[in-house]
This record gives structure tokens, sequence and C-alpha cells, in this order.
């Protein structure tokens, strides 16, 4: 058997372990959830563990016990807290919805007949029709999600496992880090074995340096939106305000959609000029506190992930696999930038490219 066809058959097996993992993957999707989140967990837990069992010596279980235990100490009163408050306002925001509608659409008829002269001409019975037709459509796409919501019962089932199967995978994978990638690295042939160490560095440094780097940006920004919304008066200001931090993990989208959201409950809660410039400051400061200061310092710029990539990612990962695809969007685009970079290395130092 010659080069070309040893070449070949690495080929082959190659696409087909990545044909057969991602079959998997979509297959189990609604199960995999609290596995990659426990794992995603013990990813971002591990350098404080490495740094209590190599430092002060602990032994690895004690050191893993110690960490995990301080983030679960920290994370669950936080969950109960947003998730009381989120419930509190959300209630609220259901109650008082049809409330909120009824105010947007006046306002909006108003303004609408303030700048009439300069549209297209319609006939007052004409533009009411329009509003009246309008005004149910305009809810259905949340009562549809809310309905879903309501008859998943599937959706409870993943909470709870997320609460009680996630910590017990972290702290395995906290524990027997080192024994999983070890095993891993040894099937790699030795022949392969430095391209495949660099490689997995490399992937390693993006994905850490975005992942963590991220996380503080979101937490930041997320309080930001939402102490900022609370102090305008908005009701609903603090979950809007937070989920949009939370969000601008898919650049732009996250400040879009929470400003668009906000735009529209300040309109229909007060629809006064001041209110609307202050929504306006308080997610034009935020972006300007994100571009200038967050991201270059948190994540950096050069983690060799263009937002771009980053975004295509997220959505396409959102709409393969749901959440869950969006947990493994970036560490997987990540692999791929760096496979890309080093086949384009290969090809300029091969004969194809080189020769004249």
């Amino acid at each position: 058997m010659n080069k070309q066809e040893v070449n070949n058959q690495r080929v082959m097996l190659i696409l087909a372990v990545f044909l057969i993992c991602g079959i998997l993957l979509y297959a189990l999707r609604s199960v995999l959830l609290p596995f990659v989140v426990g794992i995603a967990v013990a990813y971002f837990l591990d350098p404080a563990v490495n740094k209590l069992e190599n430092s002060l010596k602990f032994s690895r279980s004690l050191a893993t016990t110690m960490v995990l235990g301080l983030f679960l100490l920290i994370l669950l009163p936080v969950i109960a807290v947003l998730g009381s408050m989120a419930f509190s306002q959300i209630s609220d925001f259901l109650s008082n919805l049809p409330q909120y509608v009824d105010g947007f659409v006046k306002k909006l008829k108003v303004w609408l007949e303030q700048v009439k002269e300069y549209l297209p001409p319609l006939e007052n019975n004409n533009l009411n029709n329009l509003w009246q037709g309008r005004q149910g459509e305009s809810i259905k796409p949340l009562v549809n999600v809310i309905k879903k919501i309501a008859e998943n019962g599937f959706a409870l089932v993943n909470v709870l496992s997320l609460l009680l199967i996630s910590p017990v995978v972290a702290f395995y994978m906290l524990r027997d880090w080192h024994n999983f990638t070890g095993r891993i690295l040894a099937l790699v042939p030795k022949k392969h074995k430095k391209n495949v160490t660099d490689a997995a560095k490399a992937i390693n440094r993006i994905i850490s340096g975005y992942l963590r780097g991220q996380l503080l940006v979101c937490i930041f920004l997320g309080s930001f939106y939402a102490l900022g919304l609370w102090l305008v008066g908005l009701k609903l200001g603090l979950l809007i305000g937070f989920l949009a931090g939370i969000i601008s993990f898919i650049p732009y989208v996250g400040s879009i959609s929470g400003f668009l959201m906000a735009m529209i409950l300040v309109v229909s809660q007060y629809g006064t000029l001041p209110k609307i410039l202050a929504v306006i400051a308080v997610f034009g400061v935020g972006q300007f506190l994100e571009g200038n200061f967050l991201t270059p310092k948190l994540v950096g710029e050069n983690i060799g992930l263009h937002p771009v990539w980053v975004m295509f990612a997220l959505l396409a990962g959102g709409v393969l696999l749901g959440l869950l695809g969006m947990i493994i969007a970036v560490p997987v685009a990540a692999c791929i930038g760096v496979l890309l970079r080093f086949m384009i290395r290969r090809y300029k130092n091969s004969a194809i490219y080189l020769e004249s």
C-alpha cells in the first residue's frame, strides 16, 4: 500500500468519525444538554482546581470538591433570586399585556396621525381597520410561544436534569480531567502527536480566551442594562436588561433585541420623549463600553474568531440543536478555524502551491 492510499484511508477514517459523531449528536440532542453543561462547567473551573492541586498540594478530589462546592454555593442562590424576580416580572407583564398592547397601538396611531401628511393618503376607516386587524396578529407569536412552553412538559425534565445531573458530571469531569485528556492523546499516532498537541493548545487558547472573557462581558452588560432600565422606571426592565446582556454573546443580536423590546415597553408604558431618550442612552452607553473597553480588554481581538463567524456558528448551532447547539457552537467553530488554518499552511508548503 503506497503513501497516497494510506493518506486517503486516513482522510476517509477522519470523515467517518466526524459523520458518526454528528449523527449521534443530532439523535441524542434531547438528552445531552445536562452532560454538555457539566463538561462546560468543568472546563471553566479546571484552572482553579489545577491551582489548588499544584500550588497548595491538595489532592485532586479535595480540590475538585472545594472549587465545585464554592461555585454551586454562589450560583444556586443567584439563580433562585433571579428566577423569583423573573417569575414575578413575567407574571406582572402577562397580566398587563392587553393594556401594554392597547397603549402601544394608541400611541403609535397618534404618531401616525401626526405624520400622515407625509404618507400616501389613507382613509381613517382604513387606518382603524388596519390596526384592528393587526392588533390580534401582533399577540399571536407571544401566545404561541407561551402555549408551547406550557404544553411541553419535557422542558421541566430538562431543568431538573440540569440541576441534578450537571453537578455530578462536572465533579467527575473535573476530578478525572487529566486522565481523559491523557487517554485521548495516547490514541494519537506518535508521528502526528506534536501537530495534534499544538492544535489542541491553539483550540484551548481560543476557546478559553473567548468563553471566559465573553462570560464576564455578558454579566457586566446584563447588570448594566438591568440597572439602567430599572432606574428609568421600566416595568420588566430588570428582566429585559439582564436577558439582553446574556444574549450579547451573539454579536449585535442581544443588544438589538433588548433595545427593541425596551423601546416597545417604554412607548406602551410611558410614551414620553425623556423616557424614550433615557432607554436609548442606556443601550448607547452599554454599546460604547462593550465596543471600546469590555470586549477589547476581556475577550481580546486576536483570538482568531471573527464576529461574523461566531454569529453564524451560534445561529446555525441553535437551528440544528437548539440550546445544546449554541453551547457547543463556539468550541466547534474554534476547532474548524484551527483545522482550516493548518490545512492552509500545509497547502502553501505543498508542491501544488509552490509549483511555478
